[in-house]
């Protein structure tokens, strides 16, 4: 993939951007630069939003049924090319290759869930309180979208929001991240390809502020959505209220995972290293804060510490590897500056708590314990391969820990006490909770955050709702 180079896709064309700029694209494992991608200038994001304004009216001409046959014929097509894809996310990502795959087929099983979600759409009609009166209610595409994705699972991100929106008949500009372009690539490609028309869906990449500053501006734009992280968001959607354009948030989080007592010491160990380090610990619903009863502390951390440290850390094109680096060197300096403070302020370092290696963005597999629960690890995301493990003896006190947070995406508890499980679950402040487990986001369920991890939600049976718009007619005989 060396000298790769992602192009804008603007008006049913691959182009590169009308100013000839270009951004560095680098492999997380050596942090040698591989490829470029193309920045979007004002003109070029001008062109893609007449674009889309034109391509709304081509996705109307297609119907519902139709719609749900592209998608599945798009599915169907990403699937075949799911071991290239992967490969490409491994190369921009650093991802194991597995977990890679299993992204794209994810992201196929999102557009399989749209195009299901597309034929289900439908108007209905309420007689009216005169005679020969009668209403319809009809559900409308809200029109042109602006769709920003982030890196950490980059094909995934990108296809929830395209599979809703075209299959609510809407169009869109995205503009994923910058780092991870190369698969998104390949979406749209599958997309045309299947059959949605070349100016429905439109892909720019560039200088994020830019960007989202122009579309969002733009009386083109009808909708916006975001994922990524809590201060970027707030911004968008500040920015998105200034022209009263509805948006939907789907931001980070910083996960509680409180265990009590009566839980299988070796299996929950086991089970949540399992969960913590998938992506380095780059997913937004990871476990990152551990509340562990007293009595189980000290052989938890222990049995923890064990498990993860026989973790291998390495190229995700290696498949030996069951950890790779992190996406970018920014995350390197964020978590061992969160490290250097928790140990600072007394935490214990059990495993890790070092980067690895001399060249590429690798960093151990950390384990923590008595960390002050004031220090930035404790109160912000973390999104690295950091268990800070903490001990606690009244389940009051340790749920009120876990809600002190203004994060709200996805809470974790893990007890054989049924009692126990339904009356803390009534509690957590999380728009996800996982019992005895933590959840991946399929399709076919709904999700999003609560408090400051955003509102609206993306996939499950209402997944087309934030793309349209209801229109009463009142209509006499």
């Amino acid at each position: 993939m060396t000298g790769y180079i992602a192009r804008l896709f603007i008006d049913g064309k691959w182009v590169e951007g009308s100013a000839g700029d270009r951004l560095p694209i680098h492999n997380p494992a050596s942090s040698d630069q591989i490829g470029e991608v193309c920045v979007a200038s004002t003109d070029d994001l001008d062109r893609a939003l007449e674009s889309a304004q034109a391509g709304l009216m081509d996705w109307k001409k297609t119907s519902p049924w139709d719609k749900g046959t592209i998608l599945y014929e798009a599915s169907r097509r990403l699937r075949a090319r799911a071991t290239e894809a992967g490969e490409s996310i491994t190369r921009e990502q650093g991802k194991p290759l597995h977990e890679a795959v299993a992204e794209v087929n994810r992201a196929a099983d999102f557009l399989e869930w749209g195009a299901a979600e597309a034929r289900r759409l439908h108007n209905r009609e309420h007689a009216g309180r005169t005679p020969g009166n009668l209403y319809q209610v009809r559900q409308e595409p809200i029109g042109v979208v602006a769709a920003f994705t982030p890196w950490n699972f980059p094909i995934v991100q990108l296809a929830k929001k395209v599979a809703a929106l075209l299959a609510a008949g809407c169009s869109c500009v995205a503009k994923p991240a910058e780092e991870t372009p190369s698969s998104c690539v390949m979406l749209v490609q599958e997309l045309i390809a299947a059959g949605v028309p070349p100016r429905t869906i439109n892909l720019v990449f560039g200088q994020p502020d830019h960007i989202s500053s122009h579309l969002i501006a733009s009386p083109v734009v009808r909708k916006v959505t975001f994922t990524g992280s809590v201060p970027i968001g707030k911004l968008l959607a500040a920015r998105a209220g200034e022209y009263m354009k509805p948006a939907t948030m789907e931001l980070g989080g910083h996960a509680p995972v409180v265990i009590f007592n009566d839980v299988d010491v070796e299996k929950v160990a086991q089970y949540l290293v399992s969960r913590k380090f998938v992506n380095a610990g780059q997913v937004c619903i990871a476990p990152t804060r551990f509340y562990v009863a007293d009595e189980i502390h000290d052989e938890f951390v222990s049995r923890f510490r064990e498990i993860a440290g026989k973790l291998k850390v390495g190229d995700g094109l290696n498949p030996d590897t069951t950890m790779g680096p992190l996406a970018n060197s920014r995350r390197l300096d964020a978590v061992e500056g969160m490290i250097a403070e928790a140990v600072d302020g007394g935490a214990r370092i059990h495993l890790g708590g070092k980067r690895e290696g001399n060249k590429g963005w690798f960093f151990s597999p950390t384990v923590l314990s008595d960390v002050n629960p004031d220090c930035k690890l404790m109160r912000t995301e973390p999104f690295g391969p950091i268990a800070p493990i903490s001990r606690f003896d009244d389940e009051t006190e340790v749920i009120k820990r876990a809600n002190s947070l203004d994060y709200g995406l996805s809470s974790y508890l893990f007890t054989s006490d049924v009692q126990r499980q339904r009356r803390i679950a009534d509690i957590l402040e999380a728009g996800v909770i996982g019992i005895n487990n933590v959840p991946f986001h399929l399709p076919e369920l709904p999700f999003g955050g609560w408090k400051d991890s955003g509102y609206g939600t993306e996939g499950g049976i209402d997944m087309l709702q934030s793309y349209l718009r209801t229109k009463v007619v009142s209509i006499d005989s």
